[in-house]
């Protein structure tokens, strides 16, 4: 009886209530699976059939405004009119060696055809054939490009133009490239703003430091339970870190940007505020682990709280206190890039100005510099780490 109760009886009721509690969970999961699946809207599909639409971003962020050379530049603009009237423009008279250009007619009608011939231009350059009204926007018609004897001749139709006694101007403009490529101004900029960013991640994790290291102590369960007031102390420096620390740096970035102004010393604020709470949570924990040998071989010996502090925690605690550190800075460095976009000062603001402005490949300056500086500093602290702890 004892067997059968072994093998059958009692155990098959269990597997079977073990199943359904297991169906019932995996049931539960899929619906909760489905129903976020439709909050968030995801669509795979997109992924592919939406792909044109990053085509062009992707190729400007591969092609970053690093380098650049100085060019030159000649530029010559002649009249037309539009329509025609008694007084047409004169053409250009040709001036040797100066660039000039000639006009199949000087006045015409919108969507008439017009050609345009360039002459003593600079041989084998490009440059762009733009209309130019007296009020209004400038066109770009199309791109022209000279041979070997600088002449180039280019078909367009008038434009529609709105009535008008002024007369418009056809302006030819050829660009190019001279002397050696130099770093550009975006990239000038792009390295202050850089440096700026890594200081102001070194300040912030300075003043969570300074703050965090005495505060760790009277976050300490082992160090504050030995009396009801130090035990109170525990209970309110644990809650504040937990306070300070379910706050984003974006968030405190944020409000400092309104209290102090936009700019790096609000972002130095936000990141040391929220540097306070993480290391000293970090700290704290890290001296409630250490080893009870020293701290009661120092009591043992009549020494008083502060004396027990300095020669049974501290040596304990100095190695990770400096790895904690150092990985803060990290995390730093990382996070200002996030919060310069809402004011907080470094490279972080700057990229969201050129994102905004659909400059991309000045973006993508901004983009390379955070992924090298960030891959260097994960280098330098995970080196540095090593070395200490």
């Amino acid at each position: 009886m004892n067997d059968q109760e072994g093998k059958g009886g009692p155990g098959r009721p269990r597997g079977l209530l073990s199943s359904w509690r297991f169906l019932a969970l995996i049931l539960v999961a899929v619906l909760v699976y489905a129903y976020a699946w439709r909050a968030t809207e995801i669509d795979l599909g997109k992924l592919v059939t939406d792909a044109p639409k990053i085509v062009h971003i992707v190729r400007q962020m591969l092609q970053p405004d690093l380098l650049t050379r100085d060019k030159e530049y000649q530029e010559v603009r002649t009249n037309f009119r539009v329509p025609c009237t008694d007084s047409a423009p004169e053409q250009m008279a040709p001036s040797e060696p100066e660039p000039y250009l000639v006009l199949s007619q000087t006045c015409g009608l919108p969507g008439e055809p017009l050609s345009v011939e360039g002459f003593n231009f600079r041989p084998n350059a490009r440059g762009t054939l733009r209309w130019i009204p007296p009020v209004g926007t400038i066109r770009s018609l199309q791109h022209v490009d000279t041979d070997g004897e600088g002449h180039f001749v280019a078909g367009i139709k008038v434009p529609e133009v709105p009535d008008s006694e002024e007369l418009q101007e056809i302006q030819v403009e050829l660009r190019w490239d001279v002397g050696l490529p130099h770093l550009s101004v975006t990239t000038r900029i792009v390295m202050d703003k850089m440096l700026e960013t890594i200081m102001l991640a070194l300040m912030a994790t300075t003043m969570g430091v300074l703050m965090a290291v005495p505060l760790s102590f009277l976050g300490a369960r082992n160090l504050t339970s030995g009396h009801r007031g130090t035990r109170m102390i525990y209970f309110v420096v644990r809650t504040i870190f937990n306070l300070v620390r379910s706050i984003e740096p974006l968030i405190w970035a944020i409000i400092f940007a309104v209290w102090v102004g936009i700019g790096p010393f609000a972002g130095v604020l936000a990141l040391g505020m929220h540097s306070v709470a993480a290391l000293g949570k970090l700290y704290s924990e890290q001296v409630e682990s250490i080893d009870t040998g020293p701290l009661e071989a120092v009591t043992a010996t009549g020494a008083n709280a502060l004396q027990m502090i300095i020669y049974a925690v501290v040596p304990q605690i100095v190695p990770p206190y400096v790895a904690f550190t150092i990985y803060r800075w990290d995390i730093n460095v990382r996070m200002s890039m996030i919060i310069g976009m809402v004011g907080g000062g470094g490279i972080g603001f700057l990229l969201i100005q050129w994102v905004n402005l659909l400059r991309y490949k000045q973006a993508a300056v901004a983009v390379w510099a955070i992924a090298i500086v960030v891959w260097i500093m994960d280098f330098a602290s995970g080196w540095i780490r090593e070395k200490i702890v």
